[in-house]
């Protein structure tokens, strides 16, 4: 499943979804990435991250086809937010089910890496 939205989320919320009534799930992996307070040594106000809608999904909905190739997932999840986020506010949320811990936990970390270098998002931080 992936959202890209403006809204906030609730990871446990989230995840317990995510998660509600599989009996074929040994394995939950998760990552919360939060907008931080500085970066380089500037003190960081807000953050606007920006996208085109449909291009966007398109390009989560093909990675996480990969994954679900690469590992046997029972579920995943995405959850990425755009328009202007402030410091220690949520920005994404991966979140992947196995019957094993090792696919969850590999797949999460493959997920994450990809919308941190490769996900067609784009920020604008704006310091102090």
């Amino acid at each position: 499943m992936i959202r890209v939205q403006k809204e906030g989320f609730d990871p446990g919320r989230e995840i317990a979804a995510l998660t509600e009534g599989r009996t074929d799930v040994g394995g939950v992996a998760s990552f919360v990435g939060v907008v931080r307070a500085g970066h380089a040594g500037a003190a960081l106000s807000s953050m606007t991250l920006e996208h085109y809608p449909g291009m966007t999904e398109k390009q989560l909905a093909a990675i996480e086809d990969e994954a679900r190739s690469r590992w046997p997932l029972q579920a995943c999840l995405i959850i990425h937010r755009v328009g202007r986020l402030l410091p220690g506010e949520r920005i994404v949320l991966v979140a992947t089910a196995s019957a094993h811990r090792a696919a969850a936990l590999e797949s999460c970390a493959f997920l994450i890496d990809w919308l941190k270098t490769k996900a067609p998002f784009w920020k604008k931080e704006e310091t102090t």
